[in-house]
């Protein structure tokens, strides 16, 4: 009889939402839609995680909203419902934005150009708050030495920064050219004058 007992005030408890089904769902939404707007209003550097802080915001940004989604309420059920709202906001709204380059544009933003035909444009820099540091070492993780390799850097709205690598213009490799003989000149004159001195 106690077990019986105990596993009916177990699934309840486990099952019975605590707040209406209608609070469920538009909790969960002003928190989506809130979130999303917090995301586009901090700009695309909290998506690039540049730093540490970026990235502690993202990881307790969840853990910050958990009880305003949530409410009163620890059921499964209730879980599971506002994770079905969540799921279901950004599937629509995925599918709007990808119907409406207007909308992705106002929900994403547009690509930022950071360095174009190799010169740091600092205004826009600033307006994404992104340090000469922070731009420098995120061209090192894609393989760049520094910023004077870099023909164009570009903050897309995913966060991502793209780099294109600058190529040599033909004066450059004309220029490499006429080193690498000079150093090959030189070599044969010092073999030559070692060869003379001991002889």
């Amino acid at each position: 009889m106690l077990a019986i007992l105990w596993a009916d005030t177990t699934l309840h408890d486990m099952f019975w939402m605590g707040v209406p089904v209608i609070e469920k769902i538009f909790r969960a939404t002003v928190v989506y839609l809130a979130l999303m707007l917090g995301i586009r209003l901090a700009g695309k550097r909290e998506l690039a995680q540049l730093n540490p802080f970026d990235l502690i915001v993202l990881l307790t940004l969840s853990n910050t909203v958990q009880n305003a989604i949530i409410g009163d309420d620890n059921s499964v059920t209730g879980g599971l419902l506002g994770a079905a709202t969540l799921f279901t906001l950004n599937y629509l709204i995925v599918r709007i934005s990808y119907r409406s380059p207007r909308l992705q544009k106002l929900f994403g933003g547009e690509p930022d150009v950071l360095i174009r035909h190799g010169h740091i444009i600092h205004h826009n820099l600033e307006r994404e708050m992104i340090t000469r540091e922070e731009l420098l070492a995120a061209a090192h993780r894609q393989g760049l030495a520094s910023l004077a390799e870099v023909d164009k850097c570009v903050l897309e709205p995913t966060g991502t920064l793209s780099f294109t690598q600058r190529k040599p213009s033909d004066d450059d490799t004309r220029h490499q050219e006429l080193v690498k003989r000079l150093d090959h000149v030189v070599r044969e004159l010092a073999t030559m004058k070692a060869t003379q001195s001991n002889t």
